[in-house]
């Protein structure tokens, strides 16, 4: 048995000595603010780090550019994390108390949110943390980080499941910055499904008989009501039949985007091509399913009524979790040995000043109470369970729940501040959020809690067979058997799947006019022209 106390303080020292260069690491993520499957410059980042840490590095894998594998070790236990480092288009910010966009590019450029930044940054200390421990000690086991892009659209852990990345894995730790520290219980994310409807007027010419025509029968193609009628009927369509998906009972939401179609200058023409993405979440696989029933034939029908054929691309699919509450307990007592994120005076009045920069009174302590202490996993629980209806065993989506099929899986809480309201219903803009999630002082202190706390349950995990004995067990009661068993769930994606990263995803563009987001940039304002 080796000695895990000893083994603990050297994952927790390694992570202390190099805080400097890893919170400059995700300072530099969050600079980078890249979206949705377009995360070049951070995918690199974290492949080159990894690699000068001695890991082995699979580059874009499932066939997605901007995902890695990366694996240290051998023999014992084959233990997991994740990073993702994907930003979101709408949110571009400074690191300034005040509403300030990134200068030269559009204002709804990408920014970070959550932010993913912190997010990767933390799995990656904590799996640098336990491999620093077990190579000192002579700790066999594996480590496997996966880099994880689009998140956002729930996008590679589908894939990298459905292509095998995920089998043999033994355990896996994840986490997620929130504005409270505990640890996910029994009630786990559900399922979140997207997919692009493409609708195309393939022989607008056939619309109408160009012989009935008393112009010429070139215009005749104009006539045809073609993509841009096909995509706003869809979209009314499925705002009728919204009600009828599923009856008002626990929570669902579906929403929507539509895609730039490229034909802006054909103004004279039939709109020849229109794409709007649907994505939605649930508690369940078969809410999902029904929910798809209804676009299709909505799709199928409106596609008709247009002169066009309608097309599907699936981006994702993923699953609903799995709670392991073994994992649970061993995380939450690694969380109370590391301790609530303390904030110092830098990040109290960065606070301060956005506050001031509100009109509102500045507060000693502009942070809400919760991310400064520790909230048991049974409180946590009672409070997520507070609004939800019995049967409900699932709430909202997040796509770490496709580890959770494969390998006994915990979810830790971390925190990462939020202002305090003034009063009951205030909310703050958008931009305050995002502009702390990339002040250092304010991140930091969650981010190496969530780094601590991880890197002790990997150790755990490594040094304590009986503890990973006793999860993997629940797993297989919970699962019917463990994988393949009559409880199990398999990846709801072929293992051929063609990873979406050749849609017309938000990304910053190189053009003769130099670099800017996907969007224009605009000279002045918000690029939208006189007010009206």
């Amino acid at each position: 048995m080796q000695d895990n106390d000893t083994a603990r303080a050297t994952a927790r020292g390694w992570i202390a000595e190099n805080r400097e260069r890893l919170s400059a690491f995700n300072a530099r993520i969050w600079a980078h603010a890249e979206p949705a499957w377009r995360e070049y410059r951070s995918a690199t980042d974290y492949v080159e780090l990894l690699r000068a840490e001695g890991f082995a590095v699979e580059a874009g894998s499932g066939g997605m550019p901007t995902a890695f594998a990366a694996s240290w070790g051998e023999g014992g236990p084959v233990l997991a994390s994740f990073s993702e480092y994907d930003a979101v288009p709408g949110n571009s910010q400074q690191v300034v108390p005040y509403q300030a966009p990134r200068a030269g590019l559009h204002p709804y450029a990408a920014g970070h949110t959550d932010p993913h930044s912190v997010l990767g940054t933390a799995a990656l200390a904590a799996v640098l943390g336990a491999k620093a421990a077990m190579q000192a000690h002579g700790i066999p086991g594996t480590l496997k980080l996966f880099g994880e892009p689009a998140e956002k659209v729930c996008g590679s852990k589908p894939i990298h499941a459905a292509k095998g990345y995920y089998d043999g894995l033994d355990a896996v730790v994840v986490w997620h910055p929130w504005p409270s520290n505990t640890v996910t219980g029994e009630t786990q994310f559900g399922a979140y499904w997207s997919a692009i409807i493409t609708f195309e007027a393939e022989a607008p010419e056939q619309w109408i008989d160009p012989s009935l025509m008393p112009i010429e029968g070139a215009h005749a193609a104009a006539r045809c009501p073609g993509a841009l009628d096909a995509l706003c009927l869809m979209y009314t369509t499925t705002k009728y039949t919204k009600e009828a998906m599923f009856p008002h009972a626990g929570s669902w939401t579906l929403n929507e985007f539509v895609l730039g179609d490229g034909g802006a200058t054909s103004d004279n023409l039939t709109p020849r091509f229109a794409q709007i993405q649907y994505s939605w979440r649930s508690s369940a696989l078969g809410i999902q399913e029904q929910i798809w029933r209804v676009l299709a034939n909505n799709a199928r029908h409106v596609a008709g009524i247009t002169g066009c054929r309608a097309f599907v691309r699936w981006v994702t699919k993923t699953r609903v979790g799995l709670p392991n509450t073994v994992m649970t307990d061993l995380t939450w007592k690694n969380l109370q040995a590391v301790g609530a994120p303390s904030y110092a005076e830098e990040a109290l009045e960065f606070g301060r000043a956005m506050q001031r920069s509100l009109g509102l009174e500045p507060m000693a302590d502009p942070f809400i109470a919760d991310v400064s202490r520790l909230t048991p996993p049974e409180a946590n629980e009672a409070k997520v369970r507070a609004g939800l209806p019995s049967w409900q065993k699932h709430l909202s989506a997040d796509d770490y729940v496709e580890f959770c099929w494969h390998a006994p899986t915990v979810r830790l809480l971390a925190a990462r501040p939020r202002l305090r309201p003034p009063s009951p219903g205030y909310a703050y803009p958008i931009w305050a959020y995002n502009a702390l999630g990339g002040l250092p002082a304010a991140v930091d202190p969650g981010l190496f809690v969530a780094a601590e706390t991880m890197a002790l349950t990997l150790v755990d995990l490594a040094t304590q067979p009986t503890v990973l004995a006793a999860a993997q067990a629940e797993f297989r009661e919970r699962t019917g058997g463990g994988i393949g068993g009559a409880g199990w769930v398999g990846p709801l994606l072929p293992a051929d799947f063609s990873p979406p990263v050749d849609l017309r995803w938000p990304e910053y563009v190189t053009t003769a006019r130099g670099e800017e987001w996907c969007i224009p940039t605009p000279q002045d304002g918000t690029g939208a022209g006189e007010a009206l």
